[in-house]
């Protein structure tokens, strides 16, 4: 990957650094929530400048929600995987 290939990556998904108490899992699921951040911001784009109806965004956002849940319930709450 060239360096102008990054700074577009790094433009078009940013991430930030962690800055909570350190452990593997709050990091993993820290990653997940900007990735759940960053492609809610995606759909609302698409979704604000026509390219995807109003339904479709509200779905896709919710099965996002809906991994999060997840997420959290096997990395924070210390839950088994379903």
């Amino acid at each position: 990957m060239t360096n102008s290939e990054q700074q577009r990556d790094d433009f078009i998904l940013p991430r930030s650094r962690y800055r909570g108490e350190f452990s593997p899992e709050a990091l993993a699921f820290n990653a997940n929530l900007q990735e759940f951040a960053n492609r809610v911001s995606l759909i609302c784009g698409l979704e604000t400048n026509g390219k995807i109806s109003s339904q479709e965004a509200y779905e896709q956002i919710k099965a996002l929600w809906k991994t999060v849940k997840v997420s959290k319930k096997n990395l924070i709450d210390g839950s088994e995987p379903s």
